[in-house]
């Protein structure tokens, strides 16, 4: 018979490998692709975000490896709230594809009317079509399948 204390430690054990295997997964993927897309300073925009683009454009190596970990702060953050969600929404489990799509599109909302609008370099828009599209596209399939995937397959309920 198992005791509280290690049905609790295994609990925290799941939820550990889901959040940190969705993350690592989703923003890897999503910083790749930024790369690819927008180029190896993508990193010094994403500490503009913090820093300001003029601090930011000073770069280095440090303001490099902030914007990286910014990143990957995020999509963790990101990874945390659909894990603890999904203990309460047992959907967003049993349909993970589906959830993790959609999951992928608020990700966007977010990022496009929150935190860019109140980060740093206060991004509002307006965007082009080809932009949102985009944006969209990538999060749904980079972010928030794996994101889905990964909580539904590791972490237990």
């Amino acid at each position: 018979m198992a005791t509280a204390y290690s049905r609790k430690t295994s609990e925290i054990r799941s939820a550990g490998l889901a959040i940190a295997t969705a993350g690592l997964i989703a923003g890897t993927l999503d910083l790749a692709e930024t790369l690819i897309v927008f180029g190896a300073k993508s990193p010094l925009v994403i500490a503009a975000g913090l820093l300001g683009m003029q601090n930011a454009s000073r770069g280095g190596a440090p303001i490099y490896i902030l914007g990286a970990l910014l990143h990957y702060l995020i999509v963790f953050s990101a990874a945390a709230i659909y894990f603890a969600v999904s203990r309460r929404l047992h959907f967003l489990l049993e349909h993970w594809l589906i959830c993790g799509l959609f999951f992928g599109v608020a990700i966007d909302v977010v990022m496009r009317m929150i935190v860019l609008p109140l980060s740093a370099m206060h991004a509002r828009g307006p965007y082009q079509y080809h932009e949102l599209a985009h944006g969209l596209a990538a999060h749904m399939i980079l972010v928030g399948l794996p994101i889905a995937f990964s909580v539904q397959r590791f972490g237990s309920r």
